[in-house]
């Protein structure tokens, strides 16, 4: 599993409209086929900073994903929205497929 979180400073003038911005993109990311999730959060410290939590199938999935025709358009339109260099972090977790269970806490 490819699994990404990538931080997006927002301009604040287009921080209310941002999960708009980015549902077309959302939503085709995840029809994609390699695709294990692909969700947004907004910082609860920062309201112009949007968290994504992606993960694809393998690094072909991966690929497809930066390759897909939704992607290149999505960088560019989100271009307009940003207030910086979104930062990344993207790692391979081998014999994962998606989310684990936390063993410090059990539902009572």
């Amino acid at each position: 599993m490819i699994f990404i979180t990538v931080k997006f400073a927002v301009r604040p003038e287009r921080a209310d409209e941002w999960l708009s911005l980015v549902d077309d993109f959302t939503q085709a990311t995840r029809r994609e086929p390699g695709n294990l999730f692909f969700e947004w959060s907004r910082s609860v410290d920062d309201p112009n900073e949007f968290v994504l939590v992606e993960a694809f199938r393998d690094g072909d999935a991966g690929k497809e994903h930066v390759e897909s025709a939704h992607f290149t358009k999505a960088m560019e339109d989100l271009s307009y929205a940003v207030a910086s260099k979104p930062r990344i972090v993207s790692i391979e977790i081998p014999g994962m497929d998606g989310w684990g269970e936390m063993g410090e806490i059990t539902p009572r």
